[in-house]
């Protein structure tokens, strides 16, 4: 264990020392969940567009409660573990760019478990009716660097906050799946939300 977080720590120096302060307003802004608004507010749109509008706000509840459930019990893991954010390691004193810094604790993430929790769901469920649904993982992978490039997160919180937000997505989906195949059985799937292809009557 300590020779991974060795390891974890190395990464990070290293890629946090690849910022500079010419990119930092743009880190600053990618960081807000805020200003991700409108690629979600298209998303929205398409999901109205090829589901109805009944069917479009089951995705919502599902998804809301999708991420309470993940950023509660992220909240659980930093609460339990205790480690210290990069920015408040003194040990990492000098030797890392805290752009900003943060009380709370580092393991996991929650900019990493809720996106990509978020992102795996909407790929999920949306895959049938959107060609390139694949890009929507740029979204965790580039809102979870920010948190690295500013200091708040180690590589290994990332990770693992992929990992427990992938897990809570499969969980959400078994629901999303039940009250699919009640309330719409007629347009969805035969099986589960992970098969390739919608089946109509």
């Amino acid at each position: 264990m300590e020779t991974l977080l060795e390891l974890d720590r190395s990464l990070f120096i290293y890629l946090n020392s690849l910022g500079s302060e010419s990119f930092d307003g743009f880190w600053l802004f990618i960081t807000k969940q805020v200003n991700w608004i409108p690629i979600f507010a298209i998303i929205l749109y398409l999901v109205f567009k090829n589901l109805g509008w009944k069917h479009a706000l089951m995705i919502i509840v599902v998804m809301a409660l999708l991420i309470t459930l993940t950023d509660q019990t992220t909240n659980l893991f930093k609460n339990g573990f205790q480690r210290l954010r990069p920015g408040s390691d003194p040990d990492l004193a000098g030797l890392i760019r805290a752009v900003q810094t943060r009380k709370s604790f580092s393991f996991i993430s929650g900019h990493a478990s809720n996106s990509m929790a978020a992102a795996f769901f909407l790929y999920k469920v949306l895959k049938p009716y959107l060609k390139y649904m694949g890009f929507i993982f740029l979204w965790p992978l580039i809102f979870a660097y920010s948190r690295i490039y500013l200091g708040l997160h180690y590589p290994g919180d990332i990770l693992c906050g992929y990992i427990w937000g992938i897990l809570m997505a499969m969980l959400m989906l078994k629901l999303y799946a039940y009250l699919r195949d009640k309330y719409f059985p007629q347009k969805e799937y035969v099986d589960n939300p992970t098969n390739d292809e919608p089946i109509r009557n």
